[in-house]
């Protein structure tokens, strides 16, 4: 029996892998993401008093963007060291240093109390947040391709993936729960600080099972033949340059419509029909946006191993740019059925793309670099597609009071990850996954 045949993961390894990457993504997710729903509910007030509402909003929203800028860095460090030390461990320090910053959110004294210190170690603790996330998803997507049978490894692929919609369901309903079951007065006082804070138990939970799974068996072939890159970053930016660029090109638009529903859509419920929309009626309607991410991703995934990944992806990116219009057409009447009905709409074409993205970026590297050029290129997207959407976003209506120059610029991001999805060369490294 040869090596390869010896390590190859059994089926219950397989299954322990997949539920360890989509339930750790899914508690980083959360934590990312109540971040999110408190910058558009609460953080405006408590961190950056001001008697203009839309000025507070805008500086809540530029430090959830802050957290975008930290995530390169943390896929570059947790990359570099997830190629020298292995997977598993750079996953247990990205979910460490998450729970850390999202507890220490709920812990923060706000403005009242200690003045401009409140906004600064609140953009010094997002940026940590931006860090811990910036690392997981390589990690949390090469765990799971990387102990992928080859006829399903966008399925796998897709499971980190799932994590980010199960992320936006639970951080939601903690915000419903909390803010029905408290009154006003009390949830602006101390009850916001509660989701942050349960962050405890479920980083315990993540960590628990995380430490169960063994590094992936690609990672350990690379260890066996000392083929262990030195120094990842620069032998990725020497050799894969153009595959970074291009791969974190075509991850654009994705992250874009996910931060517009799911963080933006919060602000925006005020100026929707002639009395706006209630803050629990979006939260429900972000939480069906989410389930049905959820399963479209699944189904992205199953379509992509079965007709090509590049395809799938095209298809997503193409149905995004046809959406773009129709969708703020049918948000912007008020009705909450349109919107159900936008998001739904939206979110299948995002999960084209979601669907298929985890394994089609961990197969344009080769393994001893794979962690830090997978990382690396989701981050870029992520920053220039999803980090500053709700800002730019609420700037777009703010100055023009209507949604089209949203929508437009919605389509320019789907234009763009289409055609760079349509010159990226595919599958390059896909025997090495194995």
């Amino acid at each position: 029996m040869d090596s390869q045949t010896a390590s190859a993961p059994t089926a219950k390894e397989r299954r322990r892998v997949l539920g360890a990457s989509l339930l750790g993504t899914a508690v980083e997710w959360y934590d990312f993401f109540i971040y999110g729903s408190a910058a558009a509910l609460i953080f405006g007030p408590q961190f950056f008093p001001t008697e203009d509402p839309l000025a507070g909003t805008l500086a809540a929203f530029a430090t959830f963007a802050v957290g975008f800028i930290a995530r390169p860095l943390g896929g570059v460090i947790m990359g570099h060291y997830g190629d020298r030390i292995g997977r598993k461990s750079m996953l247990m320090f990205s979910m460490m240093l998450m729970g850390i910053a999202t507890v220490g959110i709920g812990l923060l004294p706000n403005y009242a109390a200690i003045g401009v210190w409140a906004p600064i170690l609140l953009v010094l603790l997002r940026l940590l947040q931006g860090v811990g996330v910036g690392g997981e998803w390589g990690g949390a997507v090469l765990m799971a391709v990387e102990y992928s049978p080859s006829n399903k490894r966008a399925l796998y692929g897709a499971f980190p993936q799932m994590g980010l919609p199960i992320g936006i369901i639970a951080s939601n309903m903690v915000f419903i729960v909390v803010t029905n079951i408290m009154a006003p007065e009390m949830f602006q006082a101390w009850g916001w600080r509660i989701p942050f804070l349960f962050s405890a138990v479920l980083v315990g939970i993540a960590l628990w099972i995380r430490l169960r799974v063994e590094d992936s068996p690609a990672f350990k072939k690379v260890q066996s033949k000392d083929e262990v890159a030195k120094a990842p970053l620069v032998d990725l930016l020497k050799n894969h340059l153009g595959t970074v660029l291009l791969a974190g090109t075509i991850c654009i638009a994705s992250p874009a419509l996910g931060y517009l529903y799911s963080v933006w859509m919060l602000s925006h419920r005020e100026n929707l029909g002639t009395d706006g929309i209630s803050q629990n009626l979006m939260l429900a309607l972000i939480i069906w946006g989410a389930v049905c991410h959820l399963i479209t991703v699944a189904l992205g995934a199953v379509l992509a191993d079965k007709f090509t990944q590049k395809r799938i992806f095209l298809w997503g990116a193409g149905l995004l740019a046809v959406f773009a219009f129709p969708f703020f057409w049918l948000v912007d009447t008020g009705a909450w059925y349109n919107i159900a009905i936008a998001f739904a709409l939206m979110l299948l074409a995002q999960s084209l793309m979601a669907g298929p993205q985890a394994a089609l970026v961990a197969e344009l590297f080769p393994a001893e670099v794979r962690y830090s050029g997978a990382s690396v290129a989701y981050q870029i997207g992520s920053i220039l597609g999803g980090g500053f959407m709700p800002l730019i976003a609420t700037s777009l209506y703010a100055a023009f009071n209507d949604s089209w120059p949203i929508a437009t610029y919605m389509f320019i991001l789907a234009a763009v990850s289409f055609i760079a999805m349509a010159v990226l060369k595919v599958g390059k490294y896909r025997a090495s996954v194995d």
